[in-house]
């Protein structure tokens, strides 16, 4: 399961401490390379001792060892493919989400490059505390993932949200980092958006599309889980470990991507984008005339977001279009990679009723700048993003 993977833990002072010793001998049992470092609040409930024997190496405690070449937090770092935080307490969930580092543990969170997972333990109270959950919020924010803490009886002697995951998730996520990562995504910065753009025509009304913005998040929920550093920009609540910056209209969507385009290396442009929007929105509800049967909106373009980001694309970004067609499907995908000057169109076929809009399924067409053409056949939109990325990138 964990063959040649090296596994960082990292343990903080905290009652579920001692639960961490049958995760090092889980992740042991299945092959894994463990190196620990506790924290000094850590010692007082599991000993260093313990630790280090069942991990079969040495605990880390300092900041510093001095007959080392590479300071810990540098060389730690390099060796492992995963950083998991378990117990993390209320106090090192603020330290890493405001870049202090006080201790060998924060020092490696701040210079880790690579997944970090974090499974926090604490107080119901503590867990609940505004200034926590904001912290968590920020290291979602910022492609940390978190396994929320449990309901249960807890060591104060109270019951509610606190007690640390089950020892099974905080494996199996780990074994979900690791199992699809590849090189040629870890790091790299791909901002996706996804859903149908909504043009207000008053303060209750909106134009607007059958997109359910479920093939956006499963390309999301992928680069993820290759090991990217994924921004969704999209129309609908969805919670993730990684960013997502929620909007509405086109205009919104277009400032919202452009602003993630500056240090961007790939954008996926899988939202439908609303072609039009009324020129003259109601600043009030517009009320039921019963001597009046009709009403006139005059519309006016939208901004071509696609057109927009390949003229100011740099060198090494690459630009991938969708394309919703209900007819000639290839042909106006090659028209519209040739117009857009994209690196890649991804067409799909909406006048199937067994794929596409709020289908769990996807069949489309990858066609190239240079037109070539890959099928991906039938297949759930998880599938379908995993073998879109392997065509972009060759992770598949």
């Amino acid at each position: 399961m964990f063959r040649n993977k090296n596994i960082l833990i990292g343990i903080t002072g905290g009652i579920a401490a001692y639960k961490i010793l049958e995760l090092i001998r889980l992740f042991k049992k299945n092959n894994a390379n463990v190196k620990v470092i506790m924290t000094e609040n850590a010692t007082n409930f599991v000993t260093p001792l313990t630790v280090r024997t069942l991990s079969n190496n040495p605990v880390y405690t300092k900041q510093f060892e001095v007959d080392n070449l590479f300071p810990e937090h540098i060389s730690l770092g390099t060796w492992a493919d995963i950083f998991v935080i378990a117990p993390a307490s209320a106090n090192t969930i603020g330290k890493i989400a405001n870049g202090i580092c006080d201790n060998l543990l924060t020092s490696i969170a701040c210079a880790f490059s690579k997944p970090i997972i974090i499974a926090p333990a604490m107080n119901c109270e503590m867990w609940n505390n505004v200034f926590v959950q904001e912290n968590i919020k920020k290291l979602k924010d910022n492609n940390y993932q978190i396994l929320p803490p449990e309901a249960g009886f807890l060591a104060c002697g109270t019951s509610g949200i606190g007690r640390l995951c089950a020892i099974e998730k905080i494996c199996n996520a780990t074994y979900e980092q690791l199992k699809y990562k590849n090189e040629k995504l870890i790091g790299k910065k791909i901002v996706i958006t996804a859903g149908g753009t909504r043009e207000n025509i008053d303060p209750v009304r909106f134009l607007g599309n059958h997109s359910s913005g479920k093939m956006g998040v499963a390309l999301a929920d992928k680069a993820y889980a290759l090991g990217a550093n994924v921004v969704l920009i999209n129309t609908f609540n969805h919670k993730s470990n990684y960013k997502t910056i929620n909007v509405n209209s086109a205009l919104e969507m277009k400032d919202a991507v452009k602003n993630e385009q500056k240090n961007a290396d790939c954008i996926i442009m899988a939202a439908a984008v609303a072609d039009f929007r009324v020129k003259n929105q109601f600043e009030n509800k517009i009320k039921k005339d019963t001597t009046n049967e009709e009403i006139t909106l005059e519309l006016v373009k939208n901004p071509d977001i696609l057109s927009e980001i390949c003229q100011s694309k740099t060198q090494n970004q690459i630009i991938v279009g969708f394309c919703a067609e209900s007819e000639n499907l290839i042909e106006n995908a090659r028209n519209k990679i040739i117009k857009k000057q994209c690196d890649y169109i991804v067409a799909n076929d909406i006048s199937r009723k067994d794929i596409g809009f709020s289908s769990d399924e996807n069949e489309v067409y990858i066609i190239d700048k240079t037109q070539n053409i890959t099928k991906i056949e039938k297949a759930p939109k998880s599938i379908v993003a995993e073998k879109i990325f392997g065509v972009i990138y060759g992770a598949d």
